[in-house]
């Protein structure tokens, strides 16, 4: 008690620090980086895999909407094709305009279709790259949680196994760039 009013204060045991704090605190903000990335990845995708939905449920709303047209111009071809007319002359070019007309839609609604089910493999293509990002998002966050641990228990498997995970991560989120 004498030495504490005195202002001496034996030093019972210095702290050292770790070896591990530099690599380990390198390798945190290696994998933390890592980890925005991949979560910045992972929502760009997701925003185009959404873009990417409205366009095609935009095409297969027109090629409705020219379905429906040329079903009206069909019904109205047969009842000029079946009713009595004052002008029969008339009523049969309008009978052949219409038929004609509903050939052009079906031309129209083929290429509809085919641009619709071109942009919905892309967005499979875009979501099959969210997950990859996701997951190796997940991944790199488990191996930045047990190398973090290594600061808390001076151990060095959790370095080694989190910096494993980081990689397997950043492997799996690069992955996402193979898909096609």
């Amino acid at each position: 008690m004498h030495d504490v009013l005195e202002g001496r204060v034996e030093p019972e045991e210095e702290h050292k620090p770790s070896p591990y704090t530099v690599p380990v605190s390198v390798t945190l903000s290696i994998l933390a980086v890592l980890v925005a990335m991949a979560t910045l990845l992972g929502h760009r995708a997701n925003t185009e895999q959404v873009l990417l939905q409205t366009q095609a449920a935009d095409k297969w709303a027109e090629y409705q909407a020219k379905s429906q047209r040329q079903t009206a111009r069909l019904i109205a071809a047969d009842e000029l094709g079946v009713f009595t007319t004052v002008d029969k002359e008339k009523a049969a070019a309008l009978h052949e305009k219409y038929l004609k007309e509903t050939e052009r839609y079906d031309k129209e609604k083929e290429g509809l279709s085919e641009e619709a089910k071109d942009l919905e493999k892309e967005r499979a293509v875009i979501g099959g790259r969210a997950n990859r990002f996701e997951l190796g998002e997940v991944i790199l966050e488990i191996g930045l949680i047990l190398a973090s641990f290594t600061l808390l228990t001076n151990k060095r498997v959790f370095w080694l196994v989190g910096s494993l995970l980081g990689a397997l991560g950043a492997c799996v989120a690069l992955s996402g760039f193979l898909l096609h």
